[in-house]
């Protein structure tokens, strides 16, 4: 299947799938061509407007979830500017991974190129098909597009077929040839396309929103550059779009505040809540707190504050007055303030779960996420501290049911003086299959020691003491009391 533009009296495939490569087909190629290559191609007619509304939603929704710098690169791309998102998602190669499996699993062919400047990403996506992610080291931009064809500078097809008659085939032939011939038969546009993917000047990216986000926007007769200006302009831009919020009963989730430079450079800063929220000090304040992040340059001559995720917030009696104080204290605020500073994957609260396994009977849930319905057994004693994984250690006991006397724990010596147990726990077999089944019916026997020092700690044995079958009889440790 292939699609197809009018050009001139003529019908041009524009796109073609992965059968229609295969048979040779390429865009570019007349119609007639292409079925004279392919006799039973079936071919539509291109919809480029519908292309680009489809392209700017992807964008829109990549932004809600990666970046707050997101911009569509017509026909067939889009860029995102990850700087300063890792947070989010532990890593810049999580994040990476996470946004090609989505795109990849909506059923898209994707190529992702992450790199220093926009124009190395733009040329290594499209001009080296390795199939996964692939990452530019810092700096090594020129390494990476050097072997490139000169058609990966994003020049015009006449730059090209210029280029191509002077033998200049691969972009590290212009790196090291004279400029000011080129300069001079191609004009300005060769080099500032090499410029930019070379990191030697810089390229704005001016992102977009969609049209229903609240948002305000200032600008400045006169560029500012002080901290102090910009927390009174993000003070009157939260204003101004709680304003909107209230009237469309909804609470900001997220705020994206971007800092436009003189120079065309465009800067941003983002910030979550754990829950809905119109409260604009607090909301100013997360917002201010990432200040020291912005790198004003020569002055920033405009501000944009967008809300590109919000919620349904009910209004409540007197939001809008003064309050004295607040009644009680403010969970949201201290874990957005956290969430923040450390990002929200680091931030979490233990729930209980239904298991009888120490190392599942927990998991880890947002810290304002409502509760799972599983209570705590208070009258099983647990460690308030537990190990990732139980350790291995050299212990002194009695067998079958004697609490250790003595253990030794990361070459550390531990005389013990007081134990209680055990309390003996099975596998669930009902997790496991084959022969973790197996596994799974090993006994464990715990005991809770005190040393001569004081400290307190759950230890177990793999087996019963007396059958063989039930575990090997190896002592570990599984955490500590406070």
């Amino acid at each position: 299947m292939a699609t197809c533009i009018p050009d001139h009296g003529r019908r041009i495939v524009a796109a073609v799938d992965a059968a229609a490569r295969a048979a040779g087909v390429t865009p570019g190629l007349t119609v007639t061509k292409a079925r004279s290559l392919v006799p039973e191609l079936q071919v539509v007619d291109s919809d480029p407007e519908g292309d680009l509304q489809g392209l700017r939603d992807l964008a829109l929704w990549a932004g809600r979830r990666y970046s707050p710098f997101v911009a569509p690169d017509a026909p067939d791309g889009f860029w995102l500017d990850i700087t300063g998102c890792a947070s989010l998602f532990g890593t810049e190669s999580a994040l990476i991974k996470d946004l090609y499996r989505r795109v990849a699993a909506s059923g898209l062919t994707v190529q992702l190129a992450v790199a220093d400047t926009a124009g190395c990403a733009h040329a290594v996506a499209r001009h080296v098909p390795a199939g996964r992610p692939v990452t530019i080291e810092p700096g090594c931009q020129r390494r990476a597009i050097a072997i490139l064809p000169v058609a990966a500078l994003r020049l015009p097809a006449r730059d090209v077929d210029g280029l191509h008659k002077l033998g200049f085939d691969r972009i590290e032939q212009l790196i090291d040839a004279h400029r000011a011939p080129l300069a001079k038969r191609f004009g300005r546009e060769l080099h500032r396309r090499l410029d930019q993917a070379l990191g030697m000047i810089h390229e704005p990216i001016e992102p977009i929103f969609p049209d229903h986000l609240p948002r305000a926007r200032r600008g400045f007769v006169e560029p500012i550059a002080t901290a102090e200006a910009f927390a009174k302009v993000i003070s009157d831009l939260v204003d101004e779009t709680v304003g909107q919020l209230v009237c469309i009963g909804k609470g900001a989730r997220r705020l994206d505040c971007y800092f436009h430079r003189v120079d065309g450079h465009v800067q941003a800063i983002r910030v979550g809540t754990a829950a809905a929220s119109r409260d604009s000090r607090h909301l100013a304040k997360l917002l201010c707190a990432k200040i020291e992040t912005i790198e004003p340059g020569l002055g920033i001559e405009a501000m944009t504050l967008v809300t590109p995720l919000a919620e349904p917030l009910a209004a409540r009696q007197g939001e809008s007055l003064e309050a004295a104080g607040h009644q009680g204290p403010d969970l949201a605020a201290l874990v957005d303030a956290l969430a923040n500073r450390f990002g929200q994957r680091s931030l979490h609260r233990l729930d209980p779960t239904a298991s009888i396994m120490p190392e599942r009977s927990v998991v880890a849930a947002p810290a304002l996420a409502p509760r799972n319905g599983h209570g705590w057994d208070d009258d099983l004693p647990r460690p308030a501290r537990m190990l990732d994984r139980p350790e291995p250690i050299d212990v002194i006991a009695l067998l079958p049911d004697e609490a250790p006397r003595l253990f030794i724990w990361r070459r550390k010596r531990y005389r013990v003086t007081q134990g209680d147990g055990p309390e003996r726990l099975h596998g669930e077999w009902w997790r496991e299959s084959g022969a973790e089944a197996d596994k799974a019916l090993i006994v464990r026997d715990y005991y809770q020691v005190e040393t001569e020092t004081g400290g307190r700690y759950w230890l177990f044995r793999l087996g019963d003491g007396s059958d063989q079958a039930t575990g090997s009889m190896r002592w570990f440790i599984h955490g500590a009391f406070a």
